[in-house]
């Protein structure tokens, strides 16, 4: 079983449209439809915009479904000029730059508990993804992904996140998924295409280009997923600067 998280439901119904054998069930208030999609079996859930959702979400996935990994698709803003709208970034790891504790002596971003400020995605999830993403002829970078509670919308925190944490793109959700998978041991991996600036235009980017960018994450997991049905040797728009 293949567990897939996406924010919202635009971002989710791309791939329950085409699910096999689709079942419902709601858990918390949140949907989750278990099928078969491209010859894998996947429950695919819409969490809802932010980091607690995302992490109730995951973690009631983990605990109902028991799947052998996670991935997450979605959009995001971009925190580096090799990243345009419709190109694609890969998470190599997560952040959520929200996090502060720095006023008693920790870094910026630390997770008090664990010791963690980035969280690792899969590096063989990671590479497949790219693979994957590459095929759809844009940009495509794998790099920090940033998250935090705050839609991002100002050229200054922009700067300041992507100076701070090295991260290539911003959203809500990632960062705290991440963690669930890290503390569950669950092979994690997620895609973001870029569907706005993360500066002053973002909100009018976002309403203009969210359609088309979630249209190509969905099409990255789907190509991701018949490759995984392939191997069976697996084990486990414009210028923003």
């Amino acid at each position: 079983m293949i567990g897939i998280i996406s924010a919202m439901e635009k971002e989710s119904k791309y791939l329950t449209s085409v699910l096999d054998s689709p079942r419902r069930e709601e858990i918390s208030g949140i949907p989750y439809t278990s099928g078969v999609l491209e010859g894998r079996e996947c429950v695919i859930a819409t969490c809802g915009v932010g980091k607690v959702f995302a992490a109730i979400c995951a973690q009631t996935m983990f605990l109902r479904y028991a799947p052998s990994m996670l991935l997450n698709s979605g959009v995001a803003g971009t925190l580096t000029p090799k990243l345009k709208i419709g190109d694609i970034a890969v998470a190599q790891k997560f952040v959520q730059h929200d996090m502060d504790t720095s006023a008693v002596g920790d870094p910026p971003g630390l997770v008090s508990g664990i010791r963690k400020i980035y969280f690792p995605a899969d590096p063989d999830l990671v590479q497949l993804l790219q693979d994957c993403a590459r095929k759809e002829r844009c940009g495509v970078q794998i790099g920090c992904i940033a998250t935090g509670d705050h839609f991002v919308a100002e050229q200054a925190e922009k700067e300041r996140i992507a100076k701070r944490f090295g991260a290539v793109a911003c959203e809500m959700e990632g960062g705290a998924i991440a963690q669930v998978a890290y503390v569950n041991r669950i092979p994690y991996a997620a895609i973001r295409t870029i569907s706005d600036c993360a500066d002053g235009t973002a909100p009018e980017d976002y309403a203009a280009f969210v359609g088309e960018a979630v249209a190509r994450s969905a099409g990255v997991v789907r190509r991701f997923l018949a490759g995984l049905g392939r191997e069976a040797a697996f084990a486990r728009g414009r210028n923003c600067f």
